[in-house]
């Protein structure tokens, strides 16, 4: 039988081998923007060229770095910091750059390299603790250098909110039709891929991406859709056979896809050689394991014992929190294998940070440590604010963590009051009044309405959301909104203001008043239209009458006008003769 084929090997130890890694500078910039890189050589001066540096065995392989004045440049000037810049960020720009002025020296220009990472933006999705229920993260694959100024979200193409938090501020039921995305502040044009939550159970949540390079294994166009089929929960299992031991990555979900690939950790350590499912373990080991779905390693398992006893391993009770500003909140770790004496101690990274330079968290009266219980250790905050968010990691003192354990995420919150569509709105209209957060609070979290300061009776099914419908003037005024605990935890208030709507009567009688005055006015108009007919056929019956007559006069004069003869007596007729 061919076990590599199916399984990966592990033969009772692990075996490292490290070279000469030297001191490198990290910068994790967006897909589709500029970085500049500042020479890191201990003297740079103008006559320095930028190269690519990378690890061939034993050898550093330096190959120079050619500018063409567009998207690749450098300006080796002291003002400029001997600066290289990078414009429009590809994944085959993600590599190694060092400036120096010879090639003679590859060693010490590894030594002062500067590691150049380029990550896509993704909406990540992962389950809740609330069942059927999912959260979703706006996340780079590594910390960006720049700390983003905002998070914006976007529903079904559309601006629905920006906040500082990558999280998104509402648990997500399963909804075809609803698609996510986001974009950092300031890289607007840079949005990650749309994501539907198709459906959620109890096992699985399936996830339906606008773009299929989040699917490794499809084979069609990146530009096509594809759909994953996601476990809620990953957990380890053991088999024990005569020679070897069968370590399993078992999902909660019976129909994830056969393709999903995996991640497998031993003693916190990624093992890049295997992606399958299976281990199979020769020999003796006491170690821990540990393994998550590819791709979307927020899907991690908890660490797991080869054997019953001699491994040293912790896992985090929850590695995300939501929690409300001015409230208390417990980091809590479960652990084996460290001895009671060793110091404890917690860390602290921010959120948006690159480095991994983590310091204590700083003791301000506020941070309390419990160590009471066996194999159990608990960070309390007290007065929560929000600067304390960011990433907590539980270390014992002189163990040194890998980059890669998880952490665990608090992100603090305050309440706000948001309108929509607006604070200003008309009688008759819907308003919904929602009591905002930058983080999902849990689903059994009770909220309190206040209008002037006094608490309002809202329905059970309208709890983080108020709804009037329709809003009328009686609405209008200042609301809050608070969250039952017992530090009494409320919103700031806002101002709602609601105008009076013309009444149906007031409109009706303006109606039949226009309505009056205009069949008055074609009255008028009428009588004086026809008026001046009357007066018109008079004029034009005198007229008439004054022709007849003329004409009747003319007629009986005109024979006597035409025969002169007719109108002489006898004497002038004599004159004639003689």
């Amino acid at each position: 039988m061919l076990l590599a084929e199916a399984f990966c090997v592990f033969v009772g130890f692990i075996l490292c081998i490290s070279g000469v890694q030297g001191q490198a500078n990290s910068i994790c910039a967006l897909k589709g923007s500029s970085v500049d890189l500042p020479c890191s050589a201990q003297h740079p001066t103008s006559s320095m060229k930028w190269f690519t540096v990378h690890q061939n065995g034993s050898e550093y392989v330096l190959n120079e770095l050619s500018a063409d004045g567009n998207r690749v440049t450098y300006n080796m000037s002291e003002e400029s910091n001997y600066t290289l810049t990078i414009k429009d960020l590809r994944e085959s720009d993600e590599k190694s750059y060092c400036c120096s002025k010879t090639t003679e020296t590859p060693e010490l220009c590894w030594h002062n390299r500067t590691e150049l990472y380029v990550s896509d933006l993704q909406v990540k999705v992962i389950p809740a603790t609330e069942s059927e229920t999912v959260s979703l993260i706006c996340k780079t694959s590594c910390p960006l250098t720049e700390n983003p100024a905002a998070y914006i979200w976007y529903k079904n193409r559309e601006f629905l909110y920006q906040d500082w938090s990558p999280w998104y501020q509402q648990l997500v039921s399963g909804e075809e039709a609803v698609r996510y995305s986001c974009a950092i502040k300031g890289y607007e044009d840079l949005r990650a891929p749309e994501v539907s939550v198709d459906s959620v159970t109890s096992t699985c949540f399936t996830v339906t991406y606008a773009e299929g390079r989040m699917c490794p294994y499809n084979e069609t166009s990146v530009d096509e859709p594809c759909s994953i089929t996601y476990p809620r929960e990953v957990h380890v299992e053991k088999t024990q056979e005569k020679k070897y031991l069968t370590l399993t990555c078992a999902t909660s979900c019976p129909t994830v896809d056969p393709h999903t690939a995996y991640k497998l950790f031993m003693a916190r350590k990624l093992l890049n050689h295997c992606n399958k499912q299976n281990i199979i373990i020769f020999g003796s080991s006491h170690v821990s394991f540990s393994c998550a779905i590819e791709g979307n390693e927020d899907l991690c398992s908890a660490e797991f014992c080869i054997k019953d006893k001699g491994c040293t391993q912790w896992n985090y009770v929850s590695e995300r929190i939501c929690a409300l500003e001015g409230s208390s909140v417990n980091i809590s770790v479960e652990y084996s294998g460290i001895w009671q004496g060793i110091s404890k101690l917690w860390n602290k990274t921010e959120i948006g940070g690159y480095k991994d330079a983590e310091s204590e968290i700083n003791k301000t009266g506020r941070v309390k440590y419990d160590d009471s219980m066996e194999n159990h250790h608990i960070l309390t905050i007290d007065n929560l604010q929000k600067s304390d968010s960011g990433e907590y990691a539980f270390r014992v003192k002189n163990y040194k963590e890998p980059k890669d354990l998880p952490r665990v995420t608090l992100v603090v919150t305050g309440l706000r009051v948001r309108f929509n569509p607006s604070a200003e709105v008309t009688e008759g209209q819907r308003v919904t009044l929602t009591c905002s957060t930058s983080c999902p609070l849990t689903d059994n979290t009770t909220y309190i309405w206040y209008l002037n300061s006094q608490p309002l009776t809202v329905p059970e099914s309208q709890n983080k959301q108020l709804v009037l419908d329709p809003v009328s003037i009686q609405h209008a005024g200042n609301y809050s909104c608070a969250v039952e605990t017992p530090q009494n935890i409320s919103s700031s208030e806002e101002t709602l203001t609601v105008a009076r709507r013309k009444s149906v009567a007031r409109i009706m009688t303006v109606k039949l008043t226009t309505l009056s005055l205009s069949l008055s006015a074609v009255v008028l108009l009428y009588l004086w239209m026809r008026k001046k007919k009357t007066q018109t056929s008079a004029g034009e019956l005198h007229d008439k009458t004054q022709t007849e007559e003329m004409e009747s006069f003319y007629a009986s004069i005109s024979p006597r006008v035409m025969n002169p003869a007719a109108q002489r007596g006898p004497a002038e007729e004599q004159e004639d003769t003689l």
